[in-house]
Order: structure tokens, then sequence, then C-alpha cells
């Protein structure tokens, strides 16, 4: 089956659903962004680096993360078969009946798993376009044996050993850091792989397939897993920007969590996904997580004579800052609840 050819019995009924917003959204004349923007060059960082240049590929890795936010990383590790068998176990399970998704337990995986659009939405700006799978790393692996669920399961893992390994130089390069710097310390029960796809949507307006947001982790790994269908666009410079998809390389981001620990050296950069008039699009997310109870300070290599731009929290209450904030404004405020200065 090629990709483009879907039953529109699979696709979630995003326009019934939220036809209201679209009608606001005409009546006040506003665009969701659907103009034309320049196409940005991520700085490539080569893993192969740090066996022959270490410390060249280190310094080029913490210098991307504080100038941009984001990177792309060569020679990761992650064998592109697999991704490749991911893609299509992906393709296979969204192609399934809508009702199916909500109701079965595809891949062993609860329907909780599957969430599309965003209830939460109280205008367009706040609607993704879109349908994901949210597998948490610790997901109880079901009683029969499905290869695509053991594909999901290695590339999870394989994800997960990346982004430590990534954190981790990204901590260790911080000015001052040294050896006995205390590091933020990673919890499979919290970390989660996202398999996401975006469905057409053509509204002459445009639509976002996710919303400007930043991630709300330490490290985020992303594969946009076609190299013919763009739309992730970050915030540089103070316009958007387009990242040309690369299905060889995995793009990377940081996180809130590395930006409050970092005490502002790295840049959790707001992004987003636009969606396509004519095209679906699909892709898939790790996100590196600490445990709920783990407490983010900035980094004291950093910080001197109380300059702190951040009062220390845990993971499990910023989680919950941004949940009450989502239900009562209908968007993230994230970590300007927590800033000193």
């Amino acid at each position: 089956m090629e990709e483009h050819d879907y039953d529109s019995n699979s696709n979630p009924p995003l326009m019934s659903t939220y036809k209201h917003l679209f009608v606001e959204q005409h009546r006040l004349d506003m665009d969701m962004g659907a103009v034309d923007v320049d196409e940005c060059e991520l700085p490539v960082i080569d893993l192969a680096g740090l066996m022959e240049a270490e410390q060249v590929c280190r310094a080029d890795m913490v210098r991307a993360a504080s100038e941009w936010g984001f990177f792309q990383v060569t020679n990761h590790g992650v064998p592109q078969a697999l991704l490749r068998e991911l893609h299509d176990a992906q393709v296979a399970v969204f192609r399934r009946p809508f009702q199916e998704k909500v109701t079965e337990r595809l891949l062993g995986f609860s329907p909780e798993s599957y969430r599309w659009g965003t209830p939460t939405a109280k205008c367009l700006e706040q609607l993704s376009w879109s349908e994901a799978y949210h597998i948490p790393m610790t997901t109880p692996r079901p009683s029969t044996s499905i290869r695509a669920r053991a594909v999901i399961e290695e590339v999870s893992r394989a994800m997960y050993e990346l982004a430590q390994k990534l954190a981790e130089i990204l901590m260790r390069g911080l000015p001052g850091a040294g050896e006995g710097e205390t590091m933020v310390t990673t919890r499979e029960e919290t970390c989660f792989l996202r398999l996401n796809r975006y469905p057409p949507c053509a509204m002459a307006m445009g639509g976002f397939g996710l919303c400007p947001h930043t991630d709300s982790d330490l490290l985020t790994i992303v594969h946009q897993q076609q190299d013919t269908v763009g739309g992730l666009q970050l915030h540089k410079g103070g316009r958007w920007v387009a990242v040309k998809p690369s299905p060889s390389t995995l793009i990377v981001n940081v996180g809130d969590l590395l930006q409050a620990w970092s005490n502002d050296v790295y840049k959790s950069v707001e992004h987003r996904v636009m969606a396509n008039a004519t095209l679906e699009r699909f892709s898939m997310a790790f996100f590196l997580c600490p445990s709920y109870h783990t407490l983010i300070i900035p980094s004291s290599s950093l910080v001197h004579d109380d300059d702190a731009h951040y009062r220390s929290f845990t993971f499990g209450e910023y989680r919950k800052q941004i949940m009450e904030d989502v239900r009562s404004t209908g968007r993230k405020i994230g970590l300007h609840r927590f800033r000193t200065r």
C-alpha cells in the first residue's frame, strides 16, 4: 500500500470535532502561518567524531545546543533498517480504522495510548491537527509475540541510550563543569516514544500539525521519516524557519529541564509542525525525562552570588503546573512560571 493510499475511515474526525474553531478563525480573518518560510540548515554533529576528535565533537555539540537549541546527528548508531521497519509498522497501525484505534489494544497498547487533536483547545492556534501513539518505555509487553511491538521496543531502547549519552555530554560540557558535577538522572519509567501522523489539512488558512511549543523534558530525539514531506519549523531570530527533512539523520533538541539546569546556557526553542494541505506526514520522537521526584536546580558550576535564573522544582511539580495551565488557559506557560529573573 502506498503511503498516500489510505481509507478515510482511518482518519480521526478532526474537522467535525473542531469545525467551530475554524469558523471563528475565518471570522477573524487570520491565517495560521501558512506562508513560505526560509529553510534552515541545522548544525550537523558527526558522532563518529567522539572516537576520532572527541573534544572538537563535544564542543560543536555544546555550541549548537547554546546557539540553536537544535542540531542533527549522523553516525548515531541507530540502524536505518530498524528505523524503516518502525516506519512501516507505524504506517500500518495508523491505517487501522479510527474506531479500532480508540477502542482496541492495537499492538498490545491500551486505547489510552492513542491520542488525537487537542481536547483543551480554546482557539485554532491551540489545535494540533494530528494523531499519535504515546508509548512509555515501561509499557507491559503483550502475552503474544508481535514483531511491530518488538521493533518499537528496540527503537525505544536505542533512543534512550543515545539520548543519555548526548545529555551527559551537554551537561558535562557546561563552563566549569567537572567530573564531580551532579548530573540529572533519567529514568525509563518516565521516558516515552511518540509515533506521530499528521493528516492532510486542506483549510485555506492552514493548520498546525503540532501547535507551537517547547518540550517539557531534558532532551528530545526526532526522526523525520520522509524526505519529501517537511513541516517541522523552529523559531529563531524572531522568525519561523523550516527544517529540511533528512531520514538519514536524527534531530536533537534541548528540553525545558535542560535549559533550567544550564541556567539558560542551553536553549529550549519553540517549534511547531505545519500540516500539509494534500500529504500526510509521519515522524517519531523520543523524550528523555528524569523521575518525577528529581529536583531541577541550576548547575552549581554556573550559579554564583544568587544569580540562578530559576527556583528549584521537581519534574513532577513542573508537569503538574503545565497541566493546570493547559486546563485553565488552553496553553502551556512552562518555564516562565519558575523564573526568578
